[in-house]
């Protein structure tokens, strides 16, 4: 099989639409997810175009891995709906929620036990 040098390889590349580099000074690169946070630290990044498309390859030594509380939103909905359910105010509905993070039967079964 013969070798191809470095020359050679990067002008097939440019003739197929493909360019290939480094992405200097990247600090730090974070994936996020609906559940975590992937860090890496002081990572090495490659840039690879295709046809428009970006591919990056990223390589570290210190990878942190950390969980992460997706935040909910209560819904005005909610609201009167377990204030309706728990005949209680609309305040103490909303309390009940943020304290159950947005779990309707909870915070329904959570005001009808402190009555």
């Amino acid at each position: 099989m013969k070798r191809i040098n470095p020359r050679e390889a990067r002008r097939m590349m440019q003739r197929m639409g493909m360019s290939m580099g480094a992405m200097p000074d990247v600090e730090q690169v974070i994936l996020k997810t609906g559940t975590k946070e992937i860090i890496i630290e002081n990572p090495e990044v490659a840039v690879m175009e295709v046809q428009g498309q970006k591919i990056f390859q990223v390589t570290g030594e210190r990878i942190v891995e950390k969980a992460v509380e997706k935040p909910f939103k209560i819904l005005e909905e909610d609201v009167q709906l377990v204030a309706t359910q728990a005949k209680v105010s609309l305040e103490e509905a909303r309390a009940a929620l943020e304290q159950t993070k947005g779990d309707l039967a909870q915070a329904i079964l959570l005001l009808s036990q402190t009555k």
